[in-house]
């Protein structure tokens, strides 16, 4: 009789978020060797400060394949990343593609495995295939602001998902509301703080305070990236003239991102360096320190939101909704939006007592949880 091989799985990066979340699932399926795993970074983020340093910090293998997609327009840099991923898809003939998160290549890639036809079939709990198990990792998350290309890939991919790992209780409503048959959805945690956890020792360690000439002092962290913040002029200019109120009383650290970098400059807008601390983007380590340290954090970044709830951090979110409500109720949380008043407001509050909890199973554990359903449905286990 001809011994069943161990299933293939197919996991995709392809942007900064992207690497947090794949690194955990990764190092647990190798580690447990009841799957044959490969990563696929489609290259959608392949500046060496958004890409490279984050594998070197996260300790990811070198991937597996590398689509070098580089940027475009959201149609464009999709249809790329589909042209370019079938390729691998019939070279390597997997049991299952693994995305994780919202960007366009969770989105394109599971578009492309959801309709890939293998040469063979094969067995899972599921019943038998003939196509690869698509499995999203981070599903179930709802900012249910349709603006937000996110929410775009969020929503198409749980549509097309066979198997949908949930970080955030919500989520679970959120999918059962939308039809997804229950015996697809897993609770298992967030595989963000999972990759947080484990570098939070070695992170504390970094020399970033010095280096930026901080020293002591109390700080706040800043990031903005998000189209709806920086790509019209006025609504940015506005914006940094409210951090920068902020700014009088408690001096700001501020990575800026390539995308918010070329639109400052556009605007003409100057950032004073007496009160602002300027620097390119951070690898992952510098970044939990800069975070872990500051008084409080003013951000438009999801995993932020959830980075800040479990090292107890006060976290401002400058957007309108969050797709991680749990941060709200159990976490640090609060959200402003870009109001001038309700931003000053929210810096006001952010220094007084609150009642924080970590929410439930996120607890560095959510990778296992993820290797363990799997080995349950490929009923892989030795």
């Amino acid at each position: 009789m001809e011994s069943r091989r161990a299933p293939k799985i197919l996991c995709v990066a392809g942007a900064r978020p992207n690497f947090m979340k794949i690194g955990p699932v990764l190092r647990v399926l190798h580690n447990r060797a009841r799957f044959v795993a490969r990563l696929v970074h489609t290259g959608q983020h392949y500046d060496e400060k958004l890409s490279k340093v984050f594998f070197d910090d996260l300790k990811i293998p070198r991937p597996d394949f590398e689509l070098a997609v580089g940027s475009g327009s959201h149609a464009i840099q999709t249809a790329e990343i589909m042209r370019r991923f079938e390729p691998v898809l019939r070279d390597e003939q997997p049991e299952a593609v693994l995305v994780v998160g919202d960007v366009n290549s969770t989105f394109a890639c599971a578009l492309v495995a959801s309709k890939f036809v293998l040469d063979r079939p094969f067995g899972t709990a599921l019943g038998i295939r003939r196509r690869p198990l698509t499995i999203h990792v981070e599903a179930g998350l709802r900012s249910f602001d349709d603006d937000m290309p996110e929410e775009v890939n969020r929503r198409l991919t749980d549509a097309i998902s066979d198997v949908l790992f949930v970080s955030d209780p919500a989520g679970m409503a959120n999918l059962r509301r939308e039809g997804v048959p229950a015996e697809r959805c897993f609770f298992v945690g967030n595989v963000m703080i999972d990759a947080l956890l484990a570098a939070r020792a070695s992170a504390m360690q970094s020399p970033i305070l010095e280096t930026l000439g901080l020293g002591d002092r109390p700080y706040a962290l800043v990031t903005l990236h998000r189209p709806s913040n920086v790509d019209d002029l006025d609504d940015l200019t506005a914006l940094l003239g409210t951090l920068d109120e902020i700014a009088h009383r408690l001096p700001i650290v501020f990575p800026i991102h390539p995308r918010t970098r070329a639109r400052l400059s556009a605007s003409g807008h100057a950032l004073d360096r007496r009160r602002w601390y300027l620097c390119d983007p951070l690898g992952y380590l510098d970044f939990v320190k800069l975070t872990a340290q500051a008084s409080v954090v003013l951000t438009d970044s999801g995993g932020v939101q959830e980075e800040t709830t479990v090292l107890g951090v006060p976290c401002i979110t400058l957007r309108d909704h969050t797709e991680r409500p749990v941060t709200l109720s159990e976490g640090t949380n609060r959200l402003a939006g870009t109001n001038r008043e309700a931003i000053l407001g929210a810096f006001a509050e952010a220094g007084r007592e609150r009642t924080s909890r970590v929410p439930r199973l996120w607890d560095g554990r959510a990778a296992e949880r993820i290797e363990q359903t799997l080995a349950e449905v490929f009923d892989a286990n030795p």
